[in-house]
């Protein structure tokens, strides 16, 4: 492969990022193209200077040929590069995958000028046209525009071949915490344009109503003719149509002759202004005309007339200030990587706005084309990231002045490509990539260039939240603590917005404290909201045979986030990689098959458009807690709730209310005197079809207690309770009698944030039970136990008293100082086989914690026992309910066992003993048990996010000393 093209070995050369490339512009290309997508020829070599020779296999465009039975396969790093080599160094083995196949150019495109557009290609593209170098790109996630007119022929066929080259200086700024690939991973394209042609469009739409359309034209035959002039149309009405002009200003000396520009500019009456909520959008089409009126060249938009600004502390869309309720996004498909179609992008976004979500933080590279179109239509701000990531030479890349034109490269050429979408309401230079001269030259010129938009850079603004002077507008943290959040915006220091990049870290069982995080934002003036990390868990479909990534064939292998047997989902190292980061890369709020984790309903809950806001005597009060939107588009329904079982329902008529309003409403219901606890709740659902969400899907539950609970008094029988030598509980429904535990199986958050490795050294996993006595009082039966750990040992007490219809068990654990954070203190048993339906009233019907407990209402709910627990990819503690105050497990002929608790309590029931759960690596490794594993928690540790971020708050931690319980155990 040696020629004058290989010979600037592009690979090894950080100051070229590219040779040949056409300038990015903004100009919609997509109407008339040629789709080259589809199968080429492939050959995959072990360096670029290998030579093509030999038998050619096949691989889709676009896709990565990791993930196409390659032998170079798909590898997981966080931080550290997969090789060892030092910027701007890469390694002579390096994958280098050759493209090839015919092109015939259709006849009716003779005179025109032919482009090729590859949409994105990992990490350096290489391209030819019948053995003659046509040019080099860079930068794996935008697309490389090459004129070929001069090397193709109308109405002829040609041999395209393009060669990627996977590892290069460049890989080094592009070390994003992902699934490391190869290949052309979006579509490519092949078009035609007259020689008069638009060279860009740049489109200004207010929130007053003015538009300004700036149209740059080129003609690729030299000096610009005269005569030509641009009109444009909104909606189909004509605004403007300028007369002929080879420059805006004849004076100007920066217009050359090769280069013309055109404005239009209107004012729209009583304009529809787009926001998230509302996102109103009009089509505009600008057209290029030759002398004769007829039209060279053409391109379309769908644009949005909003303002976007910082006033002192507040980030203002419109003028309002508003909540920024967002996730950080990968391009990621579990079968395809990072190719997604557009069918995936809308399924994406409309998951995220069912759920709460109105923003999205392109992490950590621009998105596929397609998304910002989506992100305009179905209504999210989206803060637009460069592909700039030096995570592992962060500190020396940062001011190296060879990378400072890849630096400037990709931040203006994203911004080239996307600054007509009104869904971009904030740049972003990057990610991880600490702060240097290089990103003060790439805000220099965003600066300049679009004045219009903020920008931000945590790497800037984590040195000092309050500074002015960096290359940040926005002080965007990652994971800070919600405290020193407060005490910043509390400080009378605070500068600008307090906007967090990332946090809550979604990794497994997590997303502790969401609430309480929200709670802290929305009573805080200078806090506005933040990116939870992330939407997607990157789990590979892996057949487990062979080790290798089921590809596009593994489609319909999966579901809820459970594979097909002889399936699993992979994760770092999973590929045999020696270099990786394990399952870190499985840290999102949905599964690798788009399936939401319970987490995602704390977030629904949370961003509720309609809440209730109190309960007084005279009503309920609701509050409409959007930004632009009334409650018109909303439907309600009244549920009330008894804790003996009735439920009573009533249509809501939710009030008209303004953004920011509430409104005292009549209680729906005359509250039955007797009952018990009762709860009266809203269910919110979409009252007509929306571009999101069809006419009845429920957008949120929010929920409000009206009455406590009633004391109930047990009678006391004159039964004996039988227990064994060991002093455990004899029962025909238990396998396994009730014991202490004070262990789970860690989850992520445990093990990464270092709370499972000293739980370890405690011995908490091994503790040694050893029983004091056993002793009758009557028909009262009392077992004091030990419980011996590595450094304390825990002194166990339970009383089991026969009472009607059952055993109440009244349960007493003494915690030494050592244990001063367990992971629970509770009971665990095992039951028979054959209970296979669990019914309970408390928090559900998903899966919920202590400090992960707001989207989940109480009620009564049923499920079976095998969907239950939640297949996080790495296996660990899952399947928790909160707030249950009592619950039965049944077989199908009614038959089973019943449970009630003293108060609500942490319940879980699934088939997995904790040191099943510890022991697996993933989930085709565990073998359900026959009978249910059943833990009923005095006190259990919240989750937290510490596997990244701050830990659970103290409140959800577990102290030492004494914890008491008490529960009845009867038979149905």
């Amino acid at each position: 492969m040696t020629d004058a093209l290989l010979a600037l070995r592009p690979w090894r050369a950080p100051e070229l990022t590219s040779w040949g490339r056409l300038p990015t512009n903004a100009v919609d290309r997509r109407s008339g193209a040629l789709s080259l997508d589809g199968d080429w020829r492939f050959q995959l070599l072990p360096a670029p200077d290998a030579p093509v020779g030999g038998a050619w296999s096949s691989a889709y465009v676009p896709g990565a040929w990791t993930l196409q039975d390659t032998d170079d396969l798909p590898q997981y790093t966080n931080v550290r590069m997969p090789f060892p080599d030092i910027p701007p160094g890469s390694p002579a083995a390096n994958p280098t995958g050759v493209y090839e196949r015919e092109v015939d150019v259709p006849a009716d495109w003779a005179g025109r000028r032919i482009v090729l557009q590859v949409g994105a290609a990992e990490s350096v593209l290489l391209v030819h046209v019948d053995g003659r170098p046509v040019g080099i790109s860079k930068d794996s996630h935008l697309a490389a525009e090459f004129d070929l007119t001069d090397v193709v022929r109308a109405g002829g066929r040609s041999v395209l071949r393009l060669t990627v080259v996977k590892w290069s200086d460049a890989s080094h700024i592009e070390d994003q915490d992902h699934w490391w690939h190869g290949g052309i991973t979006r579509s490519v394209l092949l078009y035609p344009t007259d020689p008069l042609h638009l060279a860009d469009v740049t489109v200004r739409a207010g929130y007053d109503g003015e538009l300004c359309v700036d149209c740059q034209v080129r003609d690729a035959r030299g000096t610009l003719p005269g005569g030509w002039y641009v009109s444009a149309d909104l909606e189909g009405e004509l605004l403007a149509q300028d007369a002929e002009f080879d420059r805006l200003n004849a004076e100007d000396e920066r217009v050359s002759d090769f280069l013309g520009e055109a404005r239009v500019r209107t004012t729209v009456p009583e304009v529809r202004t787009w926001n998230a909520e509302t996102p109103e959008l009009y089509d505009l089409t600008v057209r290029l005309h030759r002398p004769d009126g007829t039209v060279a060249d053409a391109s379309h938009h769908r644009i949005g007339f909003r303002d976007v600004e910082i006033a002192g502390r507040d980030l203002l869309v419109n003028g309002e200030r508003v909540y920024i309720r967002g996730v950080n996004r990968h391009d990621f498909h579990p079968l395809t990587g990072r190719t997604v179609s557009r069918d995936d992008m809308r399924a994406d976004l409309v998951l995220l706005k069912r759920f709460g979500f109105n923003a999205i933080r392109t992490s950590h590279y621009p998105g596929d084309p397609a998304l910002y179109d989506l992100a305009d239509e179905l209504g999210f701000y989206v803060v637009d990231e460069a592909d700039i990531e030096s995570h592992d030479h962060a500190h020396e890349i940062a001011d190296d002045p060879r990378y400072l034109n890849a630096f400037v490269d990709r931040v203006s050429r994203m911004v080239l490509r996307d600054k007509n979408h009104p869904s971009v309401i904030i740049w972003s230079l990057g990610n991880e990539s600490d702060y240097g001269a290089n990103h003060d030259a790439a805000a220099g010129w965003l600066r300049r260039h679009d004045p219009t938009r903020p920008i931000q850079y945590e790497g800037a603004a984590k040195l000092d939240w309050s500074a002015t002077d960096d290359a940040s507008d926005i002080a965007c943290p990652m994971y800070a603590p919600i405290e020193d959040c407060v005490a910043h915006a509390l400080s009378g220091r605070q500068t600008r917005p307090l906007i967090q990049c990332e946090y809550s870290h979604a990794m497994g069982n997590s997303n502790g404290t969401l609430a309480d995080h929200w709670a802290a934002i929305e009573s805080t003036p200078g806090l506005q909201g933040g990116f939870i990390w992330e939407f997607w868990d990157h789990g590979i479909l892996q057949r487990v045979s062979d080790g290798r990534p089921a590809g596009r064939a593994g489609a319909g292998l999966y579901d809820n986030g459970v594979t097909a047997p002889g399936h699993r989902w992979a994760y770092g190292g999973d590929f045999g990689e020696t270099i990786h980061d394990g399952a870190f890369v499985a840290d999102g709020v949905v599964f690798p098959d788009r399936t939401p984790k319970p987490a995602m309903f704390e977030h629904r809950e949370i961003a509720a458009p309609v809440r209730i806001e109190c309960f007084r005597h005279e009503g309920i009060v609701l509050g409409n807690h959007q930004h632009f939107r009334g409650l018109g588009w909303l439907a309600g329904e009244w549920e009330l709730v008894l804790a003996d079982g009735r439920r009573l329902t009533a249509p809501a008529d939710l009030p008209d209310l303004c953004p920011g309003q509430t409104a005292a409403v009549p209680l729906p219901f005359e509250v039955p005197r007797d009952g018990g606890e009762a709860w009266l709740t809203l269910r919110v659902t979409v009252a007509e079809d929306q571009p999101w969400a069809p006419r009845g899907t429920e957008v949120c539950v929010p929920q409000v207690r009206l009455r406590g609970p009633a004391v109930r008094e047990q009678v006391l029988v004159d039964r004996p309770v039988e227990v064994d030598a060991e002093g455990l509980l004899v029962h025909p429904l238990l396998t396994a009698a009730p014991t202490l535990s004070l262990w789970r199986a860690p989850t992520d958050n445990d093990e990464l944030g270092g709370i499972a490795p000293r739980w370890r050294d405690w011995g908490l996993d091994t503790l040694v039970r050893k029983v004091v006595s056993v002793r009758r009082d009557g028909n009262r039966t009392t077992v004091d136990t030990e419980y011996a750990g590595t450094v304390g040992v825990v002194r166990h007490r339970q009383v089991f008293t026969p009472v009607e219809g059952g055993i109440r068990i009244d349960e007493e654990a003494g915690l030494p100082d050592e244990f001063h954070d367990v992971a629970r203190v509770g009971s665990v048993f095992e039951t028979v086989g054959g209970l296979d339906l669990l019914e309970w009233f408390g928090q559900g019907p998903w899966e919920s914690y202590p400090d992960r407990s707001a989207g989940a209402p109480v009620g009564h709910h049923r499920l079976p026992v095998d969907e239950l627990f939640t297949p996080y990819l790495r296996p660990q503690e899952s399947g928790g309910r909160h707030g249950v105050r009592r619950f039965t497990l049944s077989a199908p002929d009614a038959t089973g066992l019943a449970v009630e608790l003293d108060q609500p309590r942490q319940v879980s029931v699934t088939r997995h003993r904790a040191e099943d759960l510890t022991a697996a690596a993933h989930h085709d490794e565990l073998v359900p048990r026959a009978g249910c594993v059943v833990h009923i928690d005095a006190a259990h540790r919240g989750l937290g996010t510490a596997s990244c971020g701050p830990d659970t708050f103290p409140e959800y931690r577990i102290k030492a000393g004494v914890h008491r319980w008490s529960w009845t155990l009867r038979v149905l």
